[in-house]
């Protein structure tokens, strides 16, 4: 996997995993047909890869990315002899996004399980390299937020898929990996000219957010406090991770991504209907990013 291979424009979109499966799979068809180059899903339980296969069964040529597989609920080298078992066109299709989620949703289960998380993801690494056959490191992806796992997902994978960030952060982001690892941010937007229901719905996409600490100490790397963080966030929080307005809006911070240094930014579009697929805004945004199939 490398940039040309995952291209510019994906979909971040959790209903592909945990909605309907004929709708997932009517879905990502039509992500495919728009022009998308890339859908990424999450991991927070459940039959990951079966959920995988539907996706690559329905499509021909689009990458499917995890954003991220949890790496304390999947054992690498069952992860790495799954992935195997697929042909080869499957397997050049997977990008596999790692991450080390975060203490309370690990340890909810398992009180004290969550520890060490760098030095668990070195490790989990090692077992994928150490599998046969492996998860080559060109096929996967650390969702990296600090400089240290930065560095990590440099030296040891294909690069980094920062989640909940801002410009600002890819332009650190790419300071630390360097000019070649891959750099795909997740960017929310919302297609609604209301600053008040734009605002509504950013702050009830952040609400599990911002009690996670991985995503507000990183928050505080680019200068947010306690303030932003209060009461649902800010609208100085909400307005900078959560895209509003016109396609046009939205695709201007996009690009903002891209002058800062992304390779491919995979967009979530959030929307009313929480069990909606947005396919009006898919193919809206489509056009706004003058994306084509491709051949």
């Amino acid at each position: 996997m490398d940039a040309a291979r995952l291209g510019r424009i994906g979909l971040w979109e959790h209903r592909l995993r945990y909605g309907d499966p004929a709708v997932a799979e009517q879905a990502v068809r039509r992500a495919e047909e728009l022009g998308y180059t890339a859908v990424w899903v999450p991991d927070v339980g459940g039959d990951l890869f079966a959920d995988l296969e539907r996706l690559l069964g329905a499509t021909e040529r689009i990458v499917v990315a995890t954003g991220i597989l949890n790496t304390w609920l999947r054992d690498a080298v069952e992860v790495a002899a799954r992935r195997a078992e697929w042909p080869s066109a499957w397997q050049a299709r997977l990008l596999a996004g790692l991450g080390v989620s975060h203490a309370a949703l690990v340890d909810a289960a398992e009180p004290g399980r969550y520890r060490a998380p760098l030095s668990h993801m070195r490790a989990y690494l090692d077992a994928l390299d150490a599998a046969v056959p492996p998860l080559p490191a060109a096929d996967r992806v650390l969702a990296a937020l600090g400089p240290r796992m930065l560095e990590l997902a440099r030296d040891r994978t294909a690069g980094a898929h920062p989640y909940n960030v801002t410009p600002e952060h890819t332009a650190f982001a790419r300071a630390v990996l360097g000019p070649g690892p891959i750099l795909a941010p997740e960017q929310a937007v919302v297609l609604e000219e209301d600053r008040s229901e734009a605002r509504r719905l950013g702050r009830a996409h952040l609400a599990i957010y911002l009690g996670l600490p991985n995503y507000t100490n990183n928050l505080r790397r680019l200068g947010f406090g306690d303030d932003d963080f209060a009461d649902g966030g800010s609208d100085r929080l909400v307005d900078a991770l959560v895209a509003r307005g016109s396609a046009a809006r939205v695709a201007a911070r996009v690009r903002d991504h891209f002058d800062a240094g992304a390779d491919h930014v995979c967009v979530q579009v959030l929307c009313p209907d929480a069990a909606a697929v947005a396919d009006r805004a898919w193919r809206e945004l489509a056009e706004t990013f003058e994306l084509h199939p491709a051949t």
